[in-house]
């Protein structure tokens, strides 16, 4: 008995060099309708499709697919990955263009740690002053009530000091 047959795969599967969307969406730990959105959207090609209207995709779907999740992990966002495509559509080497893309994700991700870093030293000064605060507060947190109390503006304030909280 052939091999094929004792894994219950058909030998027109092996033959076939498409896959169906389902089995796209397995390969990369997707949801289905997350390959229809990026085919909505532009990042992937219109897909051929069986006489029964099924999606049928190529190893060259999958290639373009792992693409797009390798640039996300990275940072892209999906316009600029958009962009990639679009040169490597028109023949163009897209190398500098994402070099430079790169480097403002960087950046951005420096500025971002800073600034969680800054939040970060804050809350254990806040968790340090926590030790000689009164436990009970007015009917919420005595410690965030405190540290509004800090950062509110006060009467006569030209201008409102920096808040410590941030807006979620």
């Amino acid at each position: 008995m052939p091999d094929w047959q004792e894994n219950d795969v058909t030998e027109a599967e092996i033959a076939d060099p498409y896959m169906r969307i389902g089995q796209l969406a397995d390969r990369f730990d997707l949801n289905t309708k997350t390959i229809r959105y990026y085919e909505d959207i532009g990042l992937l090609p219109e897909p051929e499709r069986t006489a029964g209207g099924y999606r049928l995709y190529a190893e060259a779907d999958a290639d373009r697919l792992r693409f797009i999740r390798t640039a996300q992990r990275l940072g892209l966002m999906l316009d600029d990955i958009r962009e990639i495509l679009a040169f490597k559509e028109k023949g163009e080497t897209p190398c500098g263009y994402v070099r430079g893309l790169l480097r403002q994700h960087a950046q951005d991700l420096e500025r971002r740690i800073a600034e969680m870093q800054a939040l970060r030293d804050e809350l254990l000064v806040l968790v340090n002053r926590a030790q000689h605060l009164p436990t009970a507060g007015r009917g919420y947190c005595g410690l965030i009530e405190h540290q509004l109390e800090e950062t509110a503006p006060r009467p006569g304030d030209q201008e409102a000091r920096p808040r410590a909280t941030r807006q979620r």
